[in-house]
């Protein structure tokens, strides 16, 4: 027991009745009943006791004392009469002899309840975090996140993986996101980059005959805030595996998670190993997303052929997507509130019919489409009740739409949707290349450092012809879990000639390889194991256990919407004597 206190705030029971304690913590509320007569909540980390006032020198001590200051409180448990089932201590109370004042709160007014500091502003929060995270709700998901990571450094050991740091400042590499960039004060003008994951450096160990690693490692991205990812920093379970396969990377991580979801999470029912494979072509045509919630029971079907010809202009030579839901009651106005919120997150407009009690199509686009009634009836299975909503364009953007229509219909028609569970998938056989929305040139879709399927033979027969390129298929895999990417890997590619190769479609030369990735390729030179590795997001994965909405409910200290830690005040400006030291000079705006 600590010297300061004999007893927690969550420890003392009914049979503790009669002891002398001492018991310290922040002082939740004073309740006053009488001039001389006041109940008092002490809370620490564990619990809290109430402390029953009931004469004029402990009141004399408490009174002036503002809530939030931490107290020593020493004096004698008894049992309560008015017990409180609610909490462990319930049955009792302490009645003290003395109260000290161990660090006062000069604030008379808090900028937030502490039990209700989730019903506060963000920005409020994030700026008092230190008193966000004394509401025990909000200190909760952090204790539950420093279980989880302790219980994956466990299970990661006993499966043989080494626990292996790799460096903070690295140099910058093309790896999909911005860098955080750090001037070299010995080197003007050069700079180190934070690492957006380890990417290099666990390949490298496998080069280096280290045959199984792992770290839970802080990742550095310069990416704007979303619900599920934060900006600036975030953590992740890294791991790689020397002579490994696809199967023994997946096999690996399902052993891994599964203990851990069915150990910590909020919902009681897990996917069993092995997860279901979903290759990507097939995930995009069927749910409109390579991050699909297999708690929706709807899928989507291509009508594109069923309605070629109606005369309905956005149809005309366009691909043609669907959603159906059967027995649909909802009013129009429901459904026009379904339409603007498709319109808002994808930027295009769906359409809809319905099917009325005489099997008759009708609302939304059904003029056009009476004369398709019948192929569309055979192919989507129509009957009275039934609601057809439907996306056009070309086929990635039909799909991605619909795959929204999906989503927002799964979760608001009662019935469609098993939100108590954990449904895990594997999305695999990504494509290697894809055309960049920005740029409209080939890029890599996702890990430039994957193995392409079919290896130097396929780059090299699909050379100079971009559909082919297209066609190639990466060993690249990505766990989904209720609609989230949580976690990404790849098999890799080790073999010099063919990463020279996969390079050279993008528009790299081999000195480019050997520029922007001396290590690697200097090291595969020297005889590098086949491996394959992935990396889920500890962050991620512990939104998913505690249901929360937002990853930063998750994080101890994270920023705002726009990558502000407004509790310390960072970004901030420096002097200009230390911008002269790393020999950088502002521009004038």
């Amino acid at each position: 027991m600590m010297q300061s206190r004999t007893h927690t705030c969550g420890e003392l029971r009914l049979c503790d009745a009669g002891k002398q304690v001492t018991i310290v913590g922040w002082l939740e509320n004073v309740r006053e009943v009488g001039s001389n007569f006041a109940f008092a909540i002490l809370r620490d980390y564990y619990g809290v006791t109430q402390v029953v006032i009931e004469n004029e020198e402990m009141m004399a001590a408490i009174k002036p004392v503002n809530k939030e200051s931490t107290l020593s409180v020493t004096g004698i448990v008894r049992e309560r009469e008015s017990k409180n089932a609610k909490i462990p201590t319930g049955e009792i109370e302490v009645v003290p002899e003395k109260i000290e004042v161990l660090g006062k709160c000069v604030h008379n007014q808090l900028p937030f309840e502490i039990n209700k500091s989730k019903d506060a502003d963000e920005n409020t929060r994030l700026k008092y975090r230190f008193l966000d995270l004394r509401n025990p709700a909000v200190k909760s998901n952090i204790v539950l996140r420093c279980q989880v990571v302790a219980e994956l450094r466990r299970l990661m050991t006993e499966k043989g993986f080494l626990e292996i740091t790799t460096p903070i400042l690295t140099a910058s590499s093309p790896e999909g996101a911005r860098d955080y960039l750090v001037p070299a004060r010995n080197h003007p003008g050069k700079f180190y980059a934070l690492p957006q994951a380890p990417q290099q450096f666990k390949q490298l160990l496998m080069t280096a005959g280290f045959d199984k690693y792992f770290q839970i490692a802080p990742c550095f991205r310069d990416e704007d805030a979303r619900a599920d990812r934060t900006p600036g920093e975030f953590y992740q379970l890294d791991m790689e595996m020397a002579f490994a396969s696809q199967d023994d990377v997946l096999a690996t991580l399902e052993d891994v998670l599964v203990p851990v979801f069915e150990k910590y999470g909020k919902y009681k029912r897990v996917a069993q190993a092995p997860f279901r494979h979903i290759p990507f072509n097939e995930a995009m045509e069927r749910y409109g997303s390579d991050k699909p919630d297999l708690r929706i029971d709807l899928e989507i079907q291509d009508i594109s052929a069923e309605v070629q010809g109606c005369g309905f202009g956005p149809f005309e030579g366009a691909t043609v997507k669907a959603v159906v839901v059967h027995d649909f009651t909802q009013a129009r106005k429901w459904i026009d509130k379904l339409l603007a919120d498709v319109e808002v997150q994808t930027g295009s407009k769906a359409c809809w019919v319905k099917v009325d009690e005489n099997g008759n199509l009708t609302g939304g686009v059904s003029k056009f489409l009476t004369e398709c009634q019948g192929a569309l009836t055979e192919k989507l299975g129509l009957k009275p009740g039934s609601f057809v909503c439907m996306a056009a364009g070309k086929k990635s953007a039909a799909q991605k739409t619909a795959g929204v229509i999906r989503t927002l219909l799964g979760k608001r028609v009662p019935g469609h949707f098993d939100e108590e569970q954990y449904a895990l998938c594997w999305i695999v056989d990504f494509p290697m290349y894809e055309i960049g929305e920005e740029s409209g040139q080939l890029e890599f879709c996702h890990n430039p450092f994957s193995m392409p399927q079919g290896g130097l033979k396929a780059l090299e027969e699909a050379e100079g012809d971009v559909d082919k390129l297209l066609a190639i298929n990466a060993n690249q895999y990505d766990l989904v879990c209720n609609g989230y990417e949580s976690a990404s890997g790849a098999v890799r590619n080790h073999d010099p000639e063919i990463m020279v190769k996969a390079f050279q479609m993008v528009g790299l030369g081999e000195e480019d390889v050997k520029a922007k990735f001396p290590a690697m390729y200097n090291a595969f030179t020297y005889g590098a194991p086949p491996h394959a590795g992935a990396a889920p997001g500890v962050d991620r994965l512990i939104m998913l256990l505690t249901g929360e909405e937002s990853i930063r409910e998750v994080i101890t200290f994270p920023m705002n919407k726009n990558a502000q830690d407004l509790m310390m005040g960072a970004p901030t400006a420096v002097d200009k004597s230390q911008l002269d030291t790393v020999h950088i000079a502002l521009l004038e705006e």
